[in-house]
């Protein structure tokens, strides 16, 4: 077991050093994945460490704090250290202080953060400092605004301290994409992909999506079926298309300017005109056979509704972050700690307890972690009965396995216990009872809303109530509108103005119009609605959600009944942004592929983010017949608080 890369709230002050945590359980195993993830995994980790060789001898690492949790899933700390890396540091304003004479930064493509590096290489390079070799390397690749960002504010600063800022500063790019989560789970972990992609009207997001899918095409073949939902991904599609001619011409043939759907230059994007590795794409049979691109402004009602699977409350109560949860020392079985620090448990497949309860709807997971505790502790008995040399050594093979598993076992029912208690409070079950009147089209949660508001609740809690009346009833009446309008700002203050304005250009909060409750209709026509749904024996994916279907996962769901899509078209017209559909030609030279059982291996990729809840519905499809197997990728895990703090305006100055 490695240690994982720390995460910022490690982070004890501006340029601290970063220390990993002394002992938690490496990243998911990757074992039993359809297709070999781990390569995909090793590229990266590959590409990371020839980063930090081209930087010869010691070294410091200066981490962009959000890239710290992402980057532990692909690197362990001890490989760093092999290869030169002395000190870890999260980049935070002011003065770096290092006695490390190279420095390495590997950071997003923010304008606020290259203030923080060039502060910090100025003072490296003042007067009575020692000389150091600085890089930048952004992730996952750089931008125009960034160099032309440090570009101005190196020069006014070299100009006035009569120094060479840039003298022998080496910049690149580390293109860190999909990282696997699990053996069914890839994200690029974009924390702005919704708010860029639907608010801000940035397409840059949907160019690292389109670049990624050429990467799992390079290692696992052309996808052949591609299929999309909704504006963004249909650009998505286009953008794929595109640049995948452009890979197959020689580097010279983009002409200058180019641009792909979105606005992205293509003869300016580093692996366009060659493969993403730097040679021509290779005839590769095909080990996935569909791609299903899903826009989340095609179902904003699902992630604002409170997840009713294990793992999906233990992201309500606790918040998961990449593949942790930080719970209090005691839920993790320490009896006596010495400090009130969190502990952080790891969230995937490698922990078999965890793995078969995660998908569940909590109603049903106490009687399974009971089960396992009898089975558990019916293998510790059989010591009493172990006489013989064999019988002992059989009983100390499992020994170590079944010791892991007491310890999961303790924890979660630890974890369980808090959130049963948590859900025992007084405000939980009306607010389910609200969620489930909103989704069923009864209007009658104004009462609960405005007592909501005016006993000053967390503001989460409010809007993910309000933008769900709006979203279930196409809108306030102009009347109730202005009067929600009016009482958030003034409980929550004149702040949440331009907050307000953002959800209402989303559509989240608005009022009213000409146009039909489409929701009303698409919940009627694709039966989103499931009476007496069984949680511990569920014959629909309407498990996770106690009676409603995920409308993402039911629009994924019909892609493979008979007639597909079409055999829906009017019910999925009622949502936003085009049907596409596209066929892609195999490479020449491409082996032939032997039988396949239909439908083959499917990845479903959401753009905006996909909560536990949607992948617990989409396990759970992959395991019944007619679905093949399921890999589920985002931009990025959310849920409905993570959704919506995105999109709310932060006046505080950055540094």
């Amino acid at each position: 077991m490695e240690p994982r890369l720390s995460d910022p709230s490690d982070r004890s002050g501006p340029g601290s050093p970063a220390p990993a945590p002394a002992a938690t359980t490496a990243a998911a195993s990757l074992a039993n994945a359809v297709i070999n993830l781990t390569a995909l995994r090793d590229q990266a980790k590959r590409e990371l460490i020839q980063l930090l060789d081209s930087v010869p001898g010691k070294k410091g690492l200066v981490l962009d704090p959000k890239l710290s949790g992402p980057l532990g899933l692909v690197v362990e700390v001890p490989v760093l250290k092999e290869h030169g890396v002395e000190k870890i540091y999260h980049l935070a304003p002011g003065r770096l202080v290092s006695d490390c004479r190279s420095i390495i930064y590997l950071v997003r493509p923010r304008v606020h953060l290259m203030k923080q590096i060039v502060e910090q290489i100025r003072y490296f390079q003042s007067e009575g400092q020692q000389k150091r070799q600085c890089a930048v390397y952004f992730v996952p690749r750089r931008t125009l605004i960034c160099e032309r960002m440090l570009d101005e504010l190196a020069g006014g600063g070299a100009a006035a301290a009569g120094v060479s800022v840039w003298n022998e500063i080496k910049f690149g790019e580390y293109r860190l994409e999909l990282i696997a989560f699990d053996d069914d789970l890839l994200s690029l972990e974009l924390p702005e992909a919704f708010r860029e992609c639907f608010l801000d009207g940035d397409r840059t997001s949907l160019f690292y999506v389109a670049r990624s899918i050429l990467r799992l095409q390079q290692l696992f073949g052309i996808i052949p079926r591609l299929k999309a939902k909704g504006s963004c991904s249909k650009l998505v599609v286009d953008m794929l298309l595109r640049m995948r001619k452009e890979a197959s011409m020689p580097p010279d043939d983009p002409p200058s300017g180019a641009q792909a759907p979105g606005g992205v230059d293509m003869a300016s994007v580093p692996g366009v005109g060659a493969s993403l590795g730097g040679t021509a794409q290779q005839p590769t049979t095909p080990e996935i056979d569909q791609l299903i691109l899903i826009d989340r402004d095609v179902d904003l009602v699902t992630p604002l509704l409170t997840q009713l699977t294990y793992e999906g409350l233990i992201d309500e109560v606790f918040g998961i972050s990449n593949g942790l949860v930080e719970v209090d020392p005691e839920l993790a079985g320490q009896k006596n700690p010495t400090t009130n620090k969190k502990v952080k448990i790891p969230l995937n497949g490698n922990d078999k307890i965890y793995d078969e309860i995660r998908n569940e709807n909590f109603s049903v997971v106490a009687p399974l972690l009971n089960r396992r505790a009898k089975q558990i502790d019916e293998y510790y008995k059989e010591r009493h009965g172990a006489q013989t040399v064999s019988q002992i050594r059989d009983f100390m093979k499992r020994f170590a396995s079944t010791q892991a598993e007491h310890n999961s076992l303790r924890n979660h029912t630890n974890i369980a216990e808090r959130i049963v208690m948590l859900t025992k409070q007084p405000g939980f079950k009306p607010r389910l009872e609200a969620e489930q009147m909103l989704y069923l089209g009864v209007n009658t949660t104004n009462d609960y809303i405005e007592q909501c508001i005016n006993k000053k609740e967390p503001l989460l809690k409010v809007m993910r109530l309000l933008c769900l009346q709006s979203l279930t009833n196409g809108g306030f009446k102009p009347a109730q509108f202005d009067f929600f309008k009016r009482e958030l700002i003034q409980t929550y203050g004149y702040e949440l103005l331009f907050t307000l304005n953002n959800l209402e250009k989303l559509g989240l909060f608005k009022r009213q119009d000409a146009s039909r409750n489409t929701f009303a209709q698409a919940r009627k026509q694709l039966s989103l609605i499931v009476e007496d749904i069984d949680e511990s024996n569920p014959t629909d994916i309407a498990y996770v959600y106690s009676g409603y279907a995920p409308l993402s996962v039911r629009i994924v769901q019909q892609a493979f009944k008979s007639g597909g899509w079409r055999a829906k078209e009017d019910a999925l017209k009622l949502l936003p942004g085009p049907l596409v559909e596209e066929i892609q030609p195999p490479l020449d030279g491409t082996p032939e592929r032997g039988p396949v059982s239909s439908p083959g291996v499917t990845l479903v990729y959401f753009i905006g983010g996909v909560t536990f809840a949607e992948i617990a519905a989409l396990r759970w499809l992959s395991k019944q017949e007619g679905y093949g197997s399921l890999i589920i990728a985002t931009t990025k895990l959310i849920s409905g608080n993570t959704l919506l703090d995105s999109v709310f305006e932060d006046l505080s100055p950055k540094s």
